[in-house]
């Protein structure tokens, strides 16, 4: 049975009058219904912040400065595989602003707000850079960390700064995309800085003339099936979208995090003796002298697509996906996930990377 700790603090809020702020802290909390895999975990406390001061009264206590620590959005990106004996922070930040500069247009939004609701705002508004990214899960906090991306877009392309909170200093600096040292799914916040900071919001520029992205995977096959030849970016967005849902499976029907793992860049030496091999290989240019591969079509050539493990499995339309089919636990996905990366770099050379965070 989980245990609420109240912590009230008088502070002056900026734009705000004065008021009490209420840190409800909770011991032993089921973490079931916070991630999107739905497998049961426990966090030892936990704390939902809805305001960057927030933030700031909770690091005044030590205690909060010396026990692990996991920052929560969408729960979307990562897989549990033992309870969590630390503080969850669930951050809930809300609220989207922008403003137009010319055919600028700079968006920000709470790290709280859900990364698809964002999309949409700017699709509605007319305000053209997300279409691509439409429908992937998670939280737009959780969105520099990764480095998002999907269908020839990433989050780096339309990144402008964000906002993040240095526990050690509680208080809130400023990272433009220099600072951020955006990879292929990679950011300082996975690596360097690790731990550090709480992104609390993230600004976008867009802009009022749109610069489709059409050639990556089906959009303009199914732009053509749908007799579109000048698309908006509603239609791209409305594509992918369609896209997506056939092919990947809705977190709140069977538990997955979307794509398991990274799709893998190679050399071009490497690549020319697979190819040789293979021919039929599914790759996409990735920079001079690499070659990235589509992880799934690899899993699904070493059989895995839509099988069933136990209590878990592969997708049955993208083997890329791993999936919750119900009472799995996190180590049971964690095992389906290593025997799929030991089969496809013994049939092909190539190591896959697990995208998900994995969280003991």
């Amino acid at each position: 049975m989980s245990r609420l700790i109240i912590r009230t603090i008088n502070k002056h809020i900026r734009k705000f009058p004065t008021f009490a702020l209420m840190l409800q802290i909770q011991e032993n909390v089921s973490l079931k219904n916070f991630n999107t895999f739905g497998v049961e975990a426990k966090a030892r406390y936990f704390v939902e912040i809805s305001h960057e001061d927030e933030l700031a009264e909770l690091f005044l206590d030590p205690m909060w400065q010396t026990v692990p620590r996991l920052i929560l959005g969408g729960g979307s990106n990562m897989l549990f595989i033992s309870d969590f004996d630390g503080l969850v922070i669930r951050m809930n930040i809300r609220g989207i602003e922008h403003r137009i500069s010319h055919t600028d247009v700079f968006v920000e939004a709470g790290a709280g707000e859900v990364w698809n609701g964002l999309v949409q705002y700017a699709v509605q508004h007319g305000y053209a850079g997300l279409e691509n990214l439409s429908l992937i899960p998670g939280s737009v906090g959780a969105s520099p960390i990764q480095n998002i991306g999907a269908y020839g877009v990433e989050l780096k392309d339309v990144f402008e700064s964000c906002c993040a909170f240095e526990i050690a200093s509680r208080t809130v600096k400023k990272f433009n995309k220099a600072d951020c040292g955006f990879g292929y799914r990679e950011s300082v916040f996975k690596g360097e800085l690790k731990g550090q900071y709480i992104i609390t919001s993230v600004k976008f520029k867009l802009s009022l003339t749109p610069n489709l992205s059409l050639h990556y995977g089906a959009i303009s096959q199914e732009l053509t099936n749908r007799g579109i030849a000048q698309p908006s970016i509603k239609d791209v967005s409305d594509v992918v979208s369609h896209i997506r849902v056939s092919k990947l499976p809705d977190p709140s029907t069977i538990g997955n995090a979307g794509s398991f793992f990274k799709n893998p860049v190679i050399g071009a030496d490497q690549f020319e003796k697979l190819h040789s091999l293979y021919p039929e290989v599914v790759n996409y240019p990735a920079g001079e002298n690499r070659v990235k591969l589509a992880a799934g079509w690899l899993i699904e050539q070493c059989g895995w697509k839509g099988k069933v493990v136990g209590n878990t499995g592969t997708w049955k339309n993208q083997a890329l996906v791993l999936v919750n089919h119900g009472g799995a636990t996190g180590t049971e996905v964690y095992a389906l996930s290593s025997q799929i990366i030991d089969s496809v770099y013994s049939k092909f050379g190539v190591m896959l990377e697990r995208e998900v965070n994995m969280i003991q």
